[in-house]
């Protein structure tokens, strides 16, 4: 399914670079935008990832200079079956994540310093476990294909606006209706392809992602915190790249551009809801995680005997998980492990 959705994106993607050519130049136009959407299709599956992480400055980082936060991934990653993938920091104060990767062989997952400096230990797992839920159910060729194309896609608009208005002898067979056209409804076609993908992968890996990591509580109260934060924090990596929007756990985007309007995310509110219904199911209660989940186990109901707590922070992992006695500065001389150190 997953590969049939995606050949059914970069199908449509092209067609609307195809379309965009047209509108620009006929149907020379249209051939070259054929070519150029071919030639970045084949270069998006292999270097997507790579422009992603490198538009918002990641930083990768080892158990050596991040311990704390390379031990959360991976303790979730064992969990989960996955590969290890690569880790990531951005230093960016907005609490954001996303992951990336054509698969889980080559997959990433990068977050924000904001992340690690405002969520505890038990809301950051969750987020990762979110994240890594992306990465198995192979959501992120398609976050990190559509983010490329659609970015083409509206610079190829701006570019049908330049052109467009300059040349009276272009081969646009619609004039200026054309170039509205390109310019206004390419991008927000784009736009409205990454809206239909997101909204059901962020509600399925919002249910994988509490499987992984055991707890489905710390995952609503990360997002309650994260869009709280967002809409306060500007990113602006994300703001100068709209097109990657959609790739992160909660939309980075704030309020003053037009796409705030045509979220790729669904209500935080019904995803929250959503995970505490699914407490429930797993009987871990309803309450807010603890600052951390190995200091107490949390109390049993009437009065019963404690159960070991789920998740890779539980009373039985807790030594196969050991915590760094001395963690090293991360690469902006801040300690990685947050504040929960």
């Amino acid at each position: 399914m997953n590969v049939i959705r995606t050949a059914m994106l970069l199908a449509l993607m092209t067609a609307l670079f195809m379309g965009v050519g047209y509108l620009i130049g006929g149907e020379g136009g249209m051939m070259i935008a054929f070519l150029i959407a071919a030639g970045m299709n084949l270069f998006s599956y292999w270097n997507a990832d790579k422009m992603v992480l490198r538009m918002h400055n990641a930083v990768e980082v080892d158990e050596r200079n991040a311990p704390e936060f390379y031990g959360i991934v991976k303790a979730l990653a064992e969990r989960a079956g996955l590969p290890m993938p690569r880790v990531y920091l951005i230093d960016n104060p907005q609490p954001n994540a996303f992951a990336t990767g054509r698969n889980p062989q080559n997959a990433a997952v990068a977050a924000t310093t904001g992340l690690l400096q405002r969520l505890s230990r038990e809301e950051v797992a969750g987020v990762m476990a979110h994240e890594l839920a992306h990465v198995q159910n192979r959501d992120t060729l398609t976050m990190t294909i559509t983010a490329t194309l659609a970015g083409a896609i509206s610079m190829l608009g701006n570019f049908a606006f330049f052109m467009g208005g300059s040349n009276r002898e272009n081969n646009n067979p619609l004039g200026a209706i054309g170039v509205l056209v390109a310019v206004i409804v390419a991008p927000l076609a784009a736009m409205i392809v990454q809206m239909a993908i997101s909204r059901t992968r962020e509600y399925a890996a919002d249910r994988r992602g509490a499987e992984i990591c055991g707890q489905p509580l710390w995952l609503a109260s990360a997002l309650e915190k994260i869009a709280t934060a967002a809409h306060a924090i500007r990113n602006d990596a994300a703001e100068h790249n709209p097109a990657t929007a959609h790739m992160f756990i909660i939309n980075p985007l704030s309020g003053e551009k037009m796409d705030n309007l045509f979220s790729t995310h669904p209500d935080t509110g019904n995803r929250i809801a959503a995970l505490r219904k699914m407490a429930q199911e797993f009987g871990t209660g309803g309450g807010a995680p603890t600052r951390r989940a190995e200091s107490r186990p949390a109390a049993a109901p009437h009065g019963e005997a404690p159960s070991p707590q789920a998740g890779p922070w539980g009373a039985r992992p807790q030594a196969e998980q050991p915590r760094p006695n001395n963690p090293q500065a991360n690469p902006w001389g801040r300690n990685p492990s947050g504040p929960w150190r």
